[in-house]
């Protein structure tokens, strides 16, 4: 049985359209303006016709909340025609006219939200109840969830300002309760119609949008939704990053690092010039958004492109001072950005880096138990391929640190540790015996027999270094796991380790008859053919001096 207060505000609407529809022929002032309202209460007729056929029209709030606005705007519309039947409306020709405007786009939001609730069939599901019962059967609670999400996601796109925040503050609500229902929500369009949102004029309407926004941001498998929205989602964000709250600022930060980790984001964001937004987040927000600021700072520092506009706005002198004294997160995502931005053939981010105490800093990181030490050896690695920098860091104590970091439980720590390692020992022979007797080269051979290739080249490339050193040599050499992991690298079946360096290795330790005679036993002949018929350079020549100790052992055999 459907409730008096439903049949009443549909009873109402339908007799205000009737009042309204009998008042507007007789109208004298605006016509023209009149007409096109006209033309929109046969729609209307028609879209509460529809309504009035549906089950919980009565009880859903979707619903009642329509009808309730329907019947304010109808009963202003009816009073400003009646004062349009004079000529000369009493309230002047220009006020009345703007209300005839209000009124009109009044109607039109009220078409478009009865379309909404009809085409989604919002008011055939029961309505939303305010407390879940517990407990329940997973697969039940899923469903309540997914119900209220549906219509918290419509009561976004209906209604006025108040009843959206009041949409959007439960809708936030049920974001932070469970993972799960940032799924569900995603599921259920909340990006698309949050992103729409970020178009109304209020700010306290855009700062929560952006809060549920960076919510959904931080689930993983939600994160190509966002994606999906692209620019225009950007341009919203970079707004709130000028314009917004300390709040909103760290919000649309968040929701930023996860849109700007593809390319093509991040150049939009970078060519709309949001970079100086960013760094005066870091030099005066609040900690947690100086943290979210530098996350997107890294991001956009791994583009090229992007970098000389970083160069322009003084980026590396604000990094360096919030690495100084910014939280852990900050510090962390600080050191990652100079890493990206000092990648690449190019020495000037280097120098800065290294003028501005970016050195200093990067000791003080490294030297906290508990820090992520891939992006500190992955700067350290960029300095080093600096010669007069390499040779400061080796002064500073930095060997020790990244020997230490090669027996870390992170293979991305341990590969750019190695490759650190190895810049360190290509800036002087010092440094390379130096590294020697750190205990280095037997953990570079364990490393060897690493699941990843990047960690396996890493390694290799790293003793190829090294053993330009006879000391260091001497040291391979007493490696038993040695010359049998190295070998295996040859394979061609290993496409994604640079065979030159695996070769280099073998070269060199290769005047010893015992480590040659360790070579052939192991299979090295079969891959150096295999690489020499694919004319890679230096397998040839090692391939003769293997073949020449070959023959020497048959001769003391047969003898």
């Amino acid at each position: 049985m459907k409730s008096l207060e439903g049949q009443d505000s549909l009873r109402v609407s339908r007799q205000l359209l009737a009042s309204l529809s009998d008042s507007l022929p007789a109208v004298r002032s605006f016509r023209g303006r009149w007409s096109a309202v006209s033309a929109k209460l046969g729609r209307l007729r028609a879209s509460l016709d529809d309504l009035s056929d549906l089950p919980n029209l009565d009880s859903n709030p979707l619903s009642t909340d329509l009808l309730r606005s329907l019947n304010q705007t109808l009963g202003a519309a009816l009073d400003l025609s009646l004062r349009c039947h004079a000529p000369d409306p009493p309230a002047g020709k220009l006020r009345t006219q703007s209300e005839i405007s209000a009124a009109d786009g009044a109607l039109d939001q009220h078409l478009a939200d009865a379309d909404l609730l009809l085409r989604t069939g919002a008011l055939l599901e029961p309505p939303r109840v305010a407390e879940r019962p517990a407990p329940l059967p997973p697969g039940s609670r899923r469903e309540l969830v997914r119900v209220e999400a549906r219509n918290l996601v419509t009561r976004l796109q209906i209604g006025g300002v108040a009843s959206k925040n009041a949409a959007l503050d439960e809708l936030i609500g049920l974001l932070q309760e469970d993972d799960k229902n940032v799924l569900i929500a995603a599921a259920q369009g909340a990006v698309p119609a949050l992103v729409r949102l970020l178009d109304l004029p209020c700010p306290e309407t855009k700062e929560k949008a952006v809060a549920a926004i960076s919510r959904i941001s931080s689930i993983e498998s939600c994160r190509h939704v966002l994606v999906a929205e692209g620019v225009p989602l950007l341009n919203h964000l970079a707004r709130a990053l000028d314009s917004g709250c300390g709040v909103a600022k760290e919000k649309a930060c968040l929701a930023l690092q996860t849109l700007t980790l593809t390319k093509e984001n991040a150049r939009a964001f970078g060519s709309r010039g949001g970079i100086c937004s960013l760094l005066e987040i870091c030099q005066a927000g609040t900690p947690s958004s100086q943290a979210a600021a530098a996350g997107v700072l890294k991001n956009l520092a791994a583009i090229a492109e992007i970098r000389a506009a970083l160069a322009e706005e003084s980026a590396v002198t604000v990094l360096v001072r919030m690495c100084s004294s910014g939280t852990v997160t900050a510090q962390e995502n600080t050191i990652a950005c100079l890493r990206n931005l000092s990648s690449g053939e190019g020495q000037d981010f280097k120098f800065s880096i290294y003028r501005e105490g970016g050195v200093d800093c990067l000791k003080n990181y490294w030297d906290i138990d508990g820090r992520i030490l891939e992006p500190a050896a992955g700067l350290l690695r960029n300095l080093a391929s600096c010669k007069h920098i390499s040779d400061h860091l080796v002064a500073a104590g930095f060997v020790a640190r990244a020997v230490a970091a090669l027996s870390s439980g992170s293979a991305a720590t341990r590969t750019e540790a190695a490759r650190a390692v190895h810049e360190l020992a290509n800036g002087s022979n010092k440094a390379a015996k130096e590294i020697g007797e750190t205990g280095c080269i037997p953990r570079v051979v364990r490393m060897l027999e690493a699941k990843g290739s990047e960690e396996k080249e890493a390694a290799v490339m790293t003793l190829a270094s090294l053993l330009t050193i006879a000391e260091n040599r001497r040291l391979f050499r007493k490696d038993d796991r040695g010359i049998l992991n190295v070998v295996q690298l040859l394979d061609p079946l290993l496409p994604t380790v640079n065979k030159k360096y695996p070769i280099s290795v073998l070269a060199s330790v290769s005047q010893s008859s015992k480590c040659r005679k360790r070579m052939v036993e192991v299979g090295a002949c079969g891959f150096l053919q295999r690489l020499v018929d694919m004319e890679v350079e230096g397998a040839r020549r090692l391939l003769e001096i293997l073949g020449k100790g070959k023959m020497i052992w048959g001769v003391f055999t047969r003898t």
